[in-house]
């Protein structure tokens, strides 16, 4: 079977890249640093839901919720790089309160959309 000329639509980690991310900063703790090795960027693809026997109605509730959800991932990532840069970080590379609020309502938004997306209709 011949590979494919275009590049995946699902979300990679190209390996080759990994040592270029790390010497772009010498300190470990800042919070760029952090939140690469949090995670490698993993996201909802944008493909509709997989599952044949549900209604086109609920495949794209079912869609909205795990687009909602990998935000939520990515929300959460950077409150722990946040919260991890301000314990061992120097003290400029800290986000504020204010930033750390903001986050904590985008998750509190997007677990409500989820909730709201999951619901049973009846």
């Amino acid at each position: 079977m011949n590979t494919s000329e275009f590049r995946s639509l699902h979300a990679q980690h190209d390996p080759a890249n990994t040592e270029v991310e790390r010497e772009s900063s010498s300190d470990p703790n800042t919070f760029v640093a952090t939140l690469h090795r949090i995670g490698t960027g993993a996201a909802a693809d944008g493909q509709p839901w997989p599952e044949r026997h549900q209604l086109p109605g609920r495949c794209l509730e079912l869609a909205d919720a795990d687009c909602a959800l990998a935000g939520l991932r990515v929300v959460a990532e950077l409150m722990l790089a946040a919260e991890r840069t301000r314990q061992n970080g120097a003290p400029e590379e800290y986000l504020g309160d204010r930033m750390m609020e903001g986050l904590k309502m985008a998750c509190v938004a997007l677990t409500a959309q989820v909730a709201e997306r999951l619901q049973v209709r009846g």
